[in-house]
C-alpha cells in the first residue's frame, strides 16, 4: 500500500524540492500541501508569500492547498492547536504520512517528530541529511526558480532580499551563511521547477524591513495574473 502523504508547505525551494523528490518514490502518492498563514497579512509566515502565489503554486503541482489559518500575533499554543486539528482532519481524509523540508536541524527534527505522536500521521524527511551545498546547486541545475523573499539581516545583507536563487547568489553568500538557508538566513518562493506543470509569473516588488527582518514582496504579474492567481492579487 502506497504511503498518502501531506507535504509542510512552505512556498520555498526546500519543501518544492521535497516534493519533486517525494514523486521519484513509487511507493509513495503526495495527496495534499499543508501550509500555515497569517490571516491578518494573508502571507505564509517567514516566507512573506502571498496566499494567492501559495494557491497558484498548488495548481502548478496539480495538488489541493490545506491552509491552516494562524492569527497576528500567534503564540505556541495557538499554533500547536491549530496544527493538531489539521492534522486530525489529514488523518480523516486519508493521508498516513506528513513530509517536512528540514535539512539538518536536529531540534526542529525532534519537535515534529514529538508533535506528531499519537495523531494518526507518521513524519518522514525526505532530503534529510543532503549536504547543502551540493542540494542548493542541484536544486538550480535541474530547473528550480526561486525569489528570495525573506532576509535575516543579522546574518544576510539585506541587499540580498529580492534576488534570484540562482549559482550567482550561492557564490555571493557570506563565509557562514548556509547554502540553502537553513539557519534561516534567508527563505525563497518558488516559481518554477520540476515539481510544477508550468511556470508562475511574478515580479519583485517593495523591499521592506519589519519585525527584525528584510521582506522582499513578490506580486503575480499583471499580464498572466488573471489565468494564474484568479482575482487575488
Amino acid at each position: 500500500m502506497k504511503q498518502r502523504v501531506l507535504l509542510s508547505w512552505s512556498t520555498g525551494k526546500d519543501s518544492a524540492w521535497s516534493l519533486h523528490v517525494l514523486r521519484q518514490d513509487p511507493d509513495v502518492e503526495v495527496v495534499g500541501l499543508l501550509t500555515t498563514v497569517n490571516t491578518t497579512h494573508s502571507r505564509v509566515a517567514m516566507h512573506s508569500t502571498r496566499l494567492a502565489i501559495a494557491e497558484a503554486q498548488a495548481r502548478a503541482a496539480g495538488l489541493p492547498l490545506h491552509v491552516v489559518p494562524l492569527p497576528w500575533p500567534c503564540s505556541n499554543e495557538v499554533y500547536e492547536r491549530e496544527m493538531r486539528a489539521a492534522i486530525a482532519a489529514g488523518v480523516e481524509r486519508g493521508a498516513t504520512h506528513i513530509a517536512f523540508g528540514d535539512l539538518f536541524l536536529e531540534d526542529i527534527r525532534a519537535y515534529r517528530i514529538r508533535q506528531l505522536e499519537g495523531s494518526g500521521l507518521r513524519p518522514i524527511f525526505p532530503i534529510w541529511g543532503e549536504p547543502t551545498g551540493q542540494l542548493a546547486r542541484r536544486m538550480i541545475d535541474a530547473g528550480v526558480v526561486a525569489v528570495v523573499t525573506c532576509v535575516d539581516p543579522k546574518q544576510l545583507p539585506p541587499s540580498f532580499a529580492g534576488r534570484t536563487f540562482d549559482h550567482s547568489f550561492v557564490d555571493d553568500l557570506p563565509p557562514g551563511v548556509d547554502p540553502c538557508g537553513e539557519n534561516g538566513e534567508f527563505h525563497t518562493c518558488v516559481l518554477a521547477g520540476p515539481m510544477f506543470r508550468e511556470p508562475l509569473a511574478a515580479t519583485v516588488g517593495d523591499i521592506v524591513e519589519r519585525d527584525g527582518f528584510c521582506f522582499a514582496d513578490l506580486l503575480p504579474d499583471s499580464a498572466t495574473a488573471a489565468a494564474q492567481f484568479g482575482d487575488r492579487t
